[in-house]
């Protein structure tokens, strides 16, 4: 019974302290958002505290660049992105689970080696293939290449596969579509990992850096990893950290509130994606 619990608080304080080290930097990025510029380049020695709190760098995080437009266009090209690649991941999982066609589990076996391929070689491919087709710096040459997921894919086809085949066969007995019966049973079962599909890919495209960075040059489609890097290719940011540090708040916040929020349907998805049978 002691060592029982001896055990579990010694558990509790190793992960005590791990979430104080991961949430560290957190807390610091906060903390020097709010310190006054003066102050901040005044501390020869880094404190943990801030006695004097401003909020003068949030305004001035948003005057040096147009950090609104910014995140306006980040939110357009985060929620198209998503939204596209949903309904082409759906169908393709949907096929490859459900469908019967010739060299169904080959072309499968192929789609998986795509994983295999470097990023800066799709990176490389995109970028030329966008160009080619005069879609540089709209937000169509932003989106195309991120609509499709060779891994979300390969995630919710081992979901759909997990449905009983019973199912399906008593929806064509009625007469049922295969749409209508994705959309019907299939898509509802499996509502935890697309939440979490959902989820994973709005971080992906919020936090995207390479991808904007190369494909767009005008500061009308900038999103806000382009204005982070203005605002360091301006000098403010190299001046005025604090100011800096309150537009990474800014930017981090939403994605921060949406995990919270979500946090039940991630972990359940990731585990009903690791359970087979």
């Amino acid at each position: 019974m002691k060592k029982s619990r001896l055990l579990t608080i010694i558990t509790y304080a190793f992960l005590t302290f791990w979430a104080l080290i991961v949430l560290f930097p957190f807390y610091w990025m906060v903390l020097t958002s709010v310190k006054d510029y003066g102050a901040y380049n005044a501390e020869y020695i880094p404190k943990f505290f801030t006695l004097s709190p401003t909020l003068q760098n949030y305004a001035d995080a948003f005057t040096t660049v147009p950090l609104g437009r910014y995140l306006l266009n980040t939110l357009l090209f985060t929620l198209g992105t998503t939204a596209l690649m949903l309904v082409v991941i759906t169908l393709a999982a949907f096929a490859f689970a459900r469908l019967q066609f010739a060299g169904r589990d080959i072309v499968f076996t192929l789609f998986l080696a795509l994983m295999m391929i470097p990023n800066e070689l799709v990176v490389i491919t995109n970028f030329t293939t966008i160009t080619n087709l005069e879609l540089r710096n709209t937000f169509t040459g932003l989106i195309l290449p991120s609509v499709t997921s060779v891994f979300y894919i390969y995630l919710l086809r081992e979901n759909f596969a997990q449905i009983p085949d019973e199912l399906y066969y008593a929806a064509k007995v009625d007469g049922t579509s295969d749409l209508r019966y994705l959309r019907k049973v299939m898509i509802p079962i499996c509502r935890p990992t697309l939440v979490t599909i959902t989820i994973l890919k709005i971080i992906e495209c919020w936090n995207s850096y390479v991808w904007p960075r190369l494909i767009t040059d005008d500061a009308d489609y900038y999103l806000v990893s382009n204005g982070i890097q203005e605002i360091r290719e301006n000098g403010f940011g190299r001046a005025n950290i604090p100011a800096m540090m309150a537009a990474v708040v800014v930017i981090s916040l939403p994605l921060v509130i949406l995990f919270l929020l979500f946090r039940r349907q991630i972990m359940s998805g990731v585990a009903r994606g690791g359970t087979k049978g």
